[in-house]
């Protein structure tokens, strides 16, 4: 099967954890280890969460004052090199016999898509607001209340193609295993020359996977988290875990934005082509996943099944 798999940020830093490169190089060789499994039978492409990673690299530039900060997709890019090397390595060692590579990825977004006129992605370190508000007048930022302090809001548009596709998929009919797409992908936009440029946004990666899926016709998205499965009334006595699921159903429930709904956006949207079933689960559990032994299948025309 050919497989696209996203992993959580969960997967490269644990909330809690110092950002050291050697913390999460060592989250990286666990993971790996999971992805190696599925891609020993199936050619995989692999996407990952970059948040963390991008608001360290925001942390540090803004600590150079002799060079102005730089711009969201260039600190994205950088994220890809650094994310795709460590995974690219680890899979890498799991996997002697296979080829694996780590593709810096552009996604295309809609310079007209409406986040652009309301920015709510929080993005890089918190300041106390009257550092907030000088940042914003020198740097044109939008700033926003987080709790007790203020941080920098970008907009947030969806994807609408993934510029390297073609590559990603050559790539993958060679026999590869590919890393593509990180942090949903470098956003950019085309000017009015219909050349790209880069945007000042963050892109949901499990949507950015949703597309990567339908563009490859892949038979399988699984959104890998730290999540058993999807949940009906998450967090109360009458918590309920789904096993199997259709995409019209799913989307009769209401999940929380910031955590697993853009997660159930993104599978409903793949399953609804009816080119493959997404699944949403465990990183531990990643092969029983796709061989529907855990986790959550959604796929299209499915009974609805509970645990």
């Amino acid at each position: 099967m050919k497989v696209v798999i996203a992993l959580g940020g969960n997967a490269l830093l644990r909330r809690g954890e110092r950002a050291d490169a050697d913390v999460q190089m060592a989250n990286v060789r666990i993971a790996s280890k999971s992805v190696a499994e599925i891609a020993k039978e199936h050619n995989v492409v692999l996407t990952h969460g970059n948040g963390p990673q991008v608001g360290l690299l925001a942390l540090q530039a803004d600590a150079y004052k002799d060079v102005t900060p730089y711009p969201f997709d260039v600190l994205g890019a950088e994220s890809q090199g650094m994310i795709g090397y460590m995974v690219a390595q680890c899979v890498g060692n799991d996997l002697p016999d296979r080829q694996v590579v780590n593709i810096i990825t552009q996604t295309e977004v809609d310079p007209k898509d409406p986040a652009y006129a309301d920015p709510r992605k929080f993005v890089g370190p918190v300041y106390d607001k009257e550092t907030a508000e000088k940042l914003a007048a020198e740097r044109g930022w939008t700033i926003a209340a987080d709790g007790k302090y203020f941080r920098r809001v970008v907009p947030s548009p969806q994807p609408k193609k993934i510029v390297e596709i073609e590559t990603i998929r050559q790539l993958v009919d060679s026999g590869a295993m590919v890393i593509a797409s990180g942090g949903g992908g470098i956003p950019v936009v085309r000017n009015e020359q219909g050349k790209l440029e880069g945007s000042e946004a963050v892109i949901d990666k499990d949507m950015s996977a949703s597309i990567m899926a339908d563009e490859l016709d892949a038979d399988a998205l699984l959104i890998l988290t730290d999540a058993p499965s999807i949940a009906l009334d998450w967090g109360t006595p009458d918590q309920k875990e789904i096993k199997e699921i259709s995409p019209e159903k799913l989307k009769e429930y209401s999940f929380a934005k910031g955590s697993m709904g853009p997660k159930v956006e993104a599978v409903c949207r793949f399953a609804s082509t009816g080119k493959g079933f997404g699944a949403v689960g465990r990183l531990e559990d990643a092969l029983d996943i796709l061989n529907g032994k855990a986790g959550t299948i959604i796929r299209k025309n499915a009974e609805f099944k509970l645990y």
